[in-house]
């Protein structure tokens, strides 16, 4: 009995110790980033392939049908699982689901490929290497475009939104993957919005009594409280204590925490 438990034990190890960490972006606040590079940021569900199977940021196990992964690569790629702009709620309805509808639509749009060695174009030049040998219509290298002046960014950005794309990924070419938060890789958006956890549901008083009134929310800048932004359905049924939310806010105030943080989306993955 102490030997399987022992087993059991290691096996969880293991299996822990083999779950990918992603680097994740900062926001963009005016830093010189001349020398680096630019992509569309696509608002899509993010896509690990380790070698042998797909995650989701928050390490969980996606399920594609056979076909799609079919000529995946036996190395790490991280990317971007996206169909077309404007349509999350739709992309991450067919991750999360079963079924195989919908994938045939779908690709990895790959940005970087964390264990190859050298700089970011090195790296992708080892996935598009692979590619040309087993070539697959589910992966797409991401262009990166090479930043001259910050007002090219800034025009960029504009293309982007007036296309109803959500924003801009500016990256240092000469950084290595870090799997934590990185300096390395910043999100330009018109309008700020990160995920945070949701760690306690408040109730509503006045219109909103025996509803929901506010979330108290965590993430890397702590733990702060959501009100707004929430429907009528989402404040009768609202999102889960455990789950992944995203919210709006405008800049942080002096403590460091989401100023006029409101309520966007759930992150179901």
């Amino acid at each position: 009995m102490r030997v399987s438990a022992l087993f059991f034990m290691l096996f969880i190890i293991k299996v822990q110790a083999t779950l990918p960490d992603f680097m994740l972006l900062e926001n963009y606040k005016n830093q010189d980033v001349s020398g680096w590079v630019m992509s569309e940021k696509l608002d899509g569900i993010r896509g690990y392939w380790d070698g042998k199977q797909l995650f989701t940021r928050q390490n969980k196990v996606i399920q594609p049908p056979h076909y799609f992964i079919r000529d995946f690569p036996p190395f790490a790629i991280d990317g971007e699982l996206f169909t077309e702009r404007n349509q999350f709620e739709k992309i991450s309805s067919i991750v999360r689901s079963k079924k195989d509808k919908g994938w045939e639509k779908m690709k990895l749009y790959v940005f970087d490929v964390p264990n190859a060695q050298g700089n970011l174009f090195e790296r992708l030049a080892v996935l598009q290497d692979y590619l040309d040998k087993h070539p697959t219509p589910y992966i797409q290298i991401i262009e990166q475009i090479p930043i001259k002046t910050k007002q090219q960014v800034k025009n960029f950005l504009q293309q982007i939104e007036k296309q109803q794309g959500e924003g801009v990924v500016l990256r240092n070419p000469h950084a290595t993957y870090e799997r934590k938060r990185s300096t390395q890789i910043l999100k330009l958006k018109t309008a700020l919005d990160e995920e945070c956890t949701v760690i306690a549901h408040h109730q509503g008083k006045g219109q909103f009594e025996n509803m929901l009134g506010s979330i108290s929310c965590q993430n890397h800048r702590g733990i702060f409280k959501i009100g707004s932004g929430f429907n009528l359905i989402e404040r009768r049924n609202p999102p889960p204590i455990g789950s992944i939310i995203t919210y709006k806010y405008r800049g942080l105030t002096k403590n460091g925490l989401p100023r006029f943080a409101t309520y966007w989306r759930s992150k179901k993955e």
